[in-house]
């Protein structure tokens, strides 16, 4: 944010002495009201009239002018923002949601829309106005003494029912606040869940859950009103009360003979000007509530990004893995416990281990998606955070469990959403897992559109789709979370096959898997339990060896069972 504001500077510097200029000219209106009733009613010159309706007809289209660069100068800022932080903030919410127990928070993307949208509202027109009242309270002060003093006091009482209700409702603001996100974040993960809501009738409860969040809302947002309603009714009297003195007080010295007629309407006029940034700050004090949040939550989320270290660049890896010592913790939990191996480029390591033992955590880790919370995993001797972003993701290919798909073709995902894809490394990439002929009976083949989440595509083809673009541009290791879990016998032969060309072509794999079918041909073996290395080894040696474990026995034929079952399920 810091950054941002440096480069924003130079336009708020103009916007500010454009606001100045304006001001000055705002008061052509007053003074034009002033002359009409105590020189032209006086003289009853037409040329007099003339000239000061073209002054005065010059200064407000100046005037108009001057406050549309001004806005334009504003939505520049604006822009900028976008340009500046939407990137960063896009990239530090993936990194805080790869992280163990730190989901997504999509509020931050919001929150740029909030600081973008008030920096081209009214509120920050008002707050450059602002500064400029006391400039009308003196002027006010040079017709009569008693008019400046009355309009003085009234704006600090103003100024005091705007404060006490920013304080009294401050807390009720907050309260929803949070509320609404806790309620936004709610109905997002029901409706990405909506299969499973229909399926198994979910929507009523649901429905009253979210009813629950929501009505936390509503009580915050009423509480909130109903404290702050008497301070903004008493602001608004105050301000109507004000012309009401202002008029009754400029009368009074006009029947004394103390104050011309032009100078009481004049001076209404000038109260008027210099009440408005006022009034309009009350009026969107809720706007500028939820614009210091949002800046408060985008200055939290990149402070650590903005000393980031740029890592020096490094060559392309070739696919020598060394994990060390690896330690990972989610809270409280220990997920992983001291894991350690080494694998040349080229080999193959298949990792098996019960549920909860720390499979998709090691390869989270391997992929550079997680810190650990000690030890390093090495890729080349470099640790993966020492690589450059753009380097570290072309040389790793990653299939999750649950593959997710973006919305446009299948080739764009298979190109990693690149802007320019190679297309003959798309094609390369579908050959090698055995897809091509796949896509190719697809609607538009390559060109077909897989919807939002892949949902036009099958969960069989949607995980072909995802084996291809872990492979595409040829990466140095490959990491594939349970890769048959949604495939047919004629996929698992096709992902055998694909293993046996990573070999060939020197490309690094770790595969976790429980049929045994898919860990044949493998060269090392890694057996986790509880987030601790049980056995480690060459492949041969180690699975004889588990293989006669009653405990591991029965673990894979329930797993070859539960495969066996769902085989009948996937496309």
């Amino acid at each position: 944010m810091n950054a941002f504001i440096q480069a924003c500077r130079r336009h708020l510097f103009w916007a500010a002495l454009f606001s100045l200029v304006l001001n000055l000219l705002a008061l052509a209106l007053p003074f034009y009201t002033l002359e009409v009733f105590d020189r032209v009613f006086a003289s009853r010159s037409v040329p007099t009239l003339v000239m000061l309706t073209l002054v005065t007809t010059i200064a407000l289209v100046g005037m108009m002018l001057l406050d549309q660069v001004r806005a334009r100068l504003l939505m520049s800022c604006a822009f900028g923002l976008d340009r500046a932080l939407g990137p960063q903030v896009v990239t530090r919410l993936f990194a805080e949601a790869g992280s163990p127990g730190h989901p997504a928070q999509t509020q931050y993307i919001r929150d740029i829309a909030n600081v973008r949208g008030f920096l081209t509202g009214p509120g920050v027109i008002a707050l450059f106005d602002a500064p400029w009242a006391p400039l009308f309270l003196l002027l006010i002060f040079v017709f009569h003494p008693l008019l400046g003093i009355v309009a003085t006091v009234g704006a600090l009482v103003l100024l005091v029912c705007a404060w006490v209700n920013s304080r009294v409702t401050r807390h009720y603001n907050e309260v929803s606040a949070r509320a609404s996100r806790a309620s936004s974040q709610f109905i997002d993960a029901s409706v990405r869940n909506a299969d499973a809501v229909r399926a198994m009738g979910m929507a009523p409860d649901l429905g009253r859950r979210w009813g629950a969040l929501n009505d936390e809302v509503i009580r915050a947002g009423a509480a909130s009103q109903a404290v702050g309603a008497p301070w903004t009714g008493l602001t608004r009297f105050v301000r109507l009360y004000l012309q009401v003195l202002m008029l009754g007080c400029g009368a009074w010295l006009v029947v004394r003979g103390d104050l011309g007629s032009g100078a009481m309407m004049a001076g209404t006029l000038i109260l008027a000007r210099a009440l408005s940034p006022v009034e309009a700050i009350v009026s969107s004090w809720r706007s500028l509530f939820d614009f210091r949040e949002s800046v408060a939550r985008l200055s939290s989320l990149l402070e650590g990004s903005e000393q980031a270290r740029e890592p020096h660049p490094l060559p392309r890896p070739i696919g020598r893995v060394d994990v060390e010592a690896l330690t990972m913790m989610a809270g409280q939990r220990v997920l992983l416990r001291g894991v350690g191996f080494s694998l040349q480029a080229g080999q193959q390591l298949a990792v098996i281990g019960p549920s909860g033992a720390g499979k998709t955590a090691l390869l989270r880790l391997l992929a550079g998606i997680w810190t650990p919370a000690s030890g390093a995993v090495r890729l080349d001797g470099a640790r993966l955070q020492d690589y450059p972003p753009d380097t570290l993701g072309a040389a790793i290919g990653y299939l999750p469990q649950n593959v997710e798909l973006f919305p446009g073709t299948v080739a764009e995902n298979i190109a990693r959403m690149q802007p320019s894809p190679d297309a003959d490394a798309v094609i390369d990439a579908a050959r090698m897992c055995g897809a091509h002929e796949l896509i190719l009976r697809l609607p538009q083949g390559y060109d077909t559109e897989v919807g939002e989440g892949g949902a036009q595509l099958s969960a069989g083809q949607r995980a072909r789709v995802g084996i291809a673009r872990a492979l595409y541009g040829a990466p140095a290791l490959v990491l594939l979370d349970e890769p048959n879990a949604n495939l047919d016998a004629e996929g698992e032969d096709a992902l055998l096959d694909m293993l046996a060309r990573l070999r060939e072509r020197g490309i690094t794999a770790v595969v976790v898997a429980h049929r045994p079918r898919m860990l044949q041909g493998m060269d090392k073996l890694l057996v986790l339990r509880d987030g601790v290395v049980e056995q480690y080894g060459d492949y041969a040696e180690i699975a004889a060896r588990v293989t006669r474990s009653p405990r591991v026995t029965a673990l894979n034929d329930r797993a070859a069972q539960q495969g066996g079952a769902q085989h009948g399920h996937r496309a």
